[in-house]
């Protein structure tokens, strides 16, 4: 299910002709435009084109590189933009049409090692000539290149290789298996969340931003996250798409069951030995970070699996018995947005944490148990701060000045006033460069996909647009700028964020049917929503839909008690928040209030479910994808919502199975049968049971689909064709 994400909204108040309303504004015209189609959503690249991704400086901090393809073709190449420039170039010639999947430079800055085509190849900066390292190497991945700059790190086959460089000639001698622990996947069908090997170097199953591996600064130890699944439970699920029937079997816990465990190993570079560090409880806590700091002190940050405990140690190479540096802990936590970072002269930590209202950054020494609160409220910090050497500022992303946006700020480590770098409205992902002076942006908005920025840091600087993605078709579009409003909410004395597409030449005189969608938690963000943002628009601009999205209880940017109140309440209170935003929009005039539906998935689906089951007549019709209705077969990480079954025997009693018989508006379940996250056995017995009480409803199903159910586009073209079918028929599009 796994239910993390984060976001929220804004104040509007504007006057509605005829009426004084307290927040939706009708426009009254638009421009002709192009029709939009779920064909071209679904083809996705012939409106927004490629994205860029995976900006990263020059160590020298002049050049920036960065993956795209400029001809909205799928296969990203190689490009690069000097830091005053707005042109970027490619580096690989266009004739090269292979994908680039991840590169890295080389300390020096001379060149870019990148892998194509399972091989790697090395590119001089400056001539463009290109050498090439190792060819056929197999599935490479998580590229790196020690201080040193001797030698080049990879995973294969789920250990750890390393390559000698050797300047510009191609490398002497062949990569060596550094690590040897690699056990095969119990399964032969590689589909699936939790499918993955026995044993590997690698990310956990639900891993963070961490990386894999990391060098120390001295080159002669590498920290490498070790997993071991060997101890979670085996689960099957028919594969009906060979020759024969298959079962595809995998590794798969649900709460209360044993998890993956989840290990830092000590790799010596010279000697080729590793050895773990012994921490406890390796099997119920995750690793947050895994860094060295320059002066070669190792930060362990983990987290335990319900999120209620947290705990760093540090240890060198030389004395790597870890201790505790410092730990918290609190019984209300739900999935925790953390991170953590070495400052820049490597005496403490920044770390990301939630020990009051808000996440926040703070600085801790190893070994104080009061960390110093560095970023004011009453806003949420996402993801890690990021300490500048020579400076002492530290950048990080924050909700401030609005909920509904993700703005880049920069501190100074005494904690002063935050200065807001980024000025454009939406949501910023930043890459700072070495010596500070500059930041790559990806940045999206509501109404513009992602796209690569640079921006100054001085002052009145503002970010420069460097690449242009999408296609002419994308500006034909008459993309629809959502409305944010916070609302009354019935149950609770916190308002609601609520996001509002309106249609085109919206008539206040008559009455438009609603649709909820995709609802989840953490959605009313000012971003590019992909598949499902142009499916929101599709529906507003070509059916005549009111669509809107509601940042439920659970979602973050409202501070700790709101985040918590989620805590074994799924499928409960924020139900309640659904039905205040409903009541709201009964209020306009506008609104068709006998015509409204719901949408979503995994935890959407949840959502989709539980409300025509509990609160008959709240929506007419709703479609559940991929709906996580049984905690008992709820996935290995959502111990954090729902604890487990010996400790809280009775969350576990809030399946639902007992409600099916207060189905009476118009449902249709869709699930992937290859789906592990949210088992399809789950959608079987919900069907079953609906069965069995005579209820009418309806099941589409996609035989080799998995929990992301429009990954395939032809999946998608028949389960979203299904989806806007089921609203026609049982709401009606458009105005009445």
């Amino acid at each position: 299910m796994h239910f993390i994400a984060r976001t929220f909204a804004a104040v509007i108040t504007a006057v509605v002709p005829g009426l004084v309303l307290p927040g939706l504004v009708v426009a009254q015209s638009t421009p002709a435009r192009v029709p939009l189609s779920l064909e071209q959503i679904i083809a996705g690249s012939t409106l927004t084109g490629t994205a860029p991704s995976s900006p990263i400086w020059s160590p020298d901090s002049k050049a920036v590189a960065f993956l795209w393809n400029d001809r909205a073709q799928p296969a990203r190449s190689l490009w690069l933009v000097e830091r005053g420039g707005t042109m970027p170039r490619r580096l690989l010639p266009a004739s090269t049409t292979a994908r680039v999947s991840e590169f890295v430079w080389t300390p020096d800055g001379s060149a870019i090692v990148f892998v194509q085509r399972d091989s790697l190849w090395r590119v001089n900066v400056a001539t463009a000539a290109q050498t090439s390292l190792l060819a056929d190497g197999g599935e490479l991945s998580e590229l790196a290149v020690s201080p040193s700059g001797a030698t080049l790190s990879f995973l294969r086959d789920g250990d750890l290789w390393l390559l000698p460089l050797a300047g510009d000639s191609p490398s002497r001698g062949s990569p060596t298996r550094a690590t040897n622990v690699a056990v095969a996947p119990i399964g032969s069908i590689p589909l699936g969340t939790y499918y993955g090997r026995d044993v590997e170097i690698g990310g956990a199953t639900w891993s963070g931003p961490s990386p894999s591996y990391a060098w120390s600064p001295d080159s002669r130890t590498i920290a490498v996250h070790y997993v071991d699944r060997r101890g979670v439970p085996r689960f099957s699920m028919p594969y009906y798409l060979g020759d024969t029937v298959q079962m595809n079997t995998l590794r798969r816990g649900a709460p209360g069951q044993a998890n993956e465990v989840r290990k830092i190993g000590l790799l010596d570079v010279g000697a080729r030995t590793l050895s773990m560090v012994e921490l406890p409880d390796s099997s119920s806590t995750r690793v947050v970070n895994a860094a060295w700091s320059l002066t070669g002190t190792l930060m362990i940050d983990r987290e335990s699996d319900d999120a209620i405990d947290r705990t760093i140690h540090v240890l060198t190479a030389a004395a790597p018995t870890p201790r505790v540096a410092w730990r918290d802990h609190r019984d209300t936590r739900v999935y925790n947005d953390i991170a953590s970072a070495w400052s820049a002269d490597g005496r403490s930590i920044v770390l990301t944490g939630d020990l009051d209202d808000r996440y926040r950054l703070y600085r801790v020494v190893p070994g104080d148990t009061s960390p110093v609160m560095l970023t004011p409220g009453p806003h949420d910090v996402a993801g890690a701060g990021i300490p500048r050497a020579g400076t002492g500022s530290i950048d990080y992303v924050s909700s401030s000045p609005r909920p509904s946006e993700r703005h880049v700020f920069r501190v100074s480590a005494r904690g002063d006033v935050p200065q807001q770098l980024t000025t454009r409205a939406g949501t910023h992902t930043p890459f700072v460069s070495p010596d500070g002076r500059s930041i790559a942006l990806l940045s999206s908005s509501d109404t513009q996909p992602t796209e690569l920025y640079l921006l100054d840091v001085r002052a009145g600087a503002t970010e420069r647009r460097i690449t242009a993605s999408t296609t002419p078709a994308f500006a034909r579009v008459p993309w629809i700028a959502p409305q944010y409003l916070n609302i009354k909410n019935g149950s609770d004395t916190l308002p609601l964020r609520i996001r509002v597409f309106l249609p085109p030449n919206i008539d206040s005189t008559k009455h438009y049917p609603v649709l909820f969608g995709p609802a989840y938690s953490n959605t009313v963000r000012n971003r590019w929503g992909g598949l499902n943002g142009m499916l929101q628009q599709y529906l507003a601009l070509e059916k005549g839909y009111i669509v809107v999205q509601v940042d439920v209880r659970g979602s973050t940017g409202y501070g700790r008690a709101f985040r918590e109140k989620f805590l074994m309440d799924w499928g409960g209170g924020d139900l309640d928040d659904l039905e205040s935003a409903v009541t709201y929009m009964k209020s306009q005039p506008f609104v068709d209030a006998s015509r409204f539906g719901i949408w979503g998935s995994s935890y959407g689906g949840t959502l989709t479910v539980y409300s025509l089951l509990k609160k008959p007549g709240l929506f007419q019709a709703g479609v559940a994808g991929a709906a996580a209705t049984d905690p008992y077969l709820f996935g290995s990480d959502d111990v954090a919502i729902v604890r487990r079954p010996q400790s809280h025997p009775a969350t576990f009693t809030r399946g639902a199975l007992q409600y099916a018989g207060n189905l009476r508006d118009h449902l249709l379940l869709i699930h992937g049968m290859q789906d592990d996250v949210v088992p399809f056995s789950s959608a079987v017995e919900l069907a079953e049971e609906f069965m069995k009480q005579g209820k009418d409803f309806d099941f589409a199903f996609a035989p080799a689909a998995t929990h992301g159910w429009t990954q395939r586009p032809y999946y998608a073209a028949y389960l979203l064709r299904k989806l806007v079918a089921h609203f026609d028929r049982y709401l009606g599009p458009g105005p009445r």
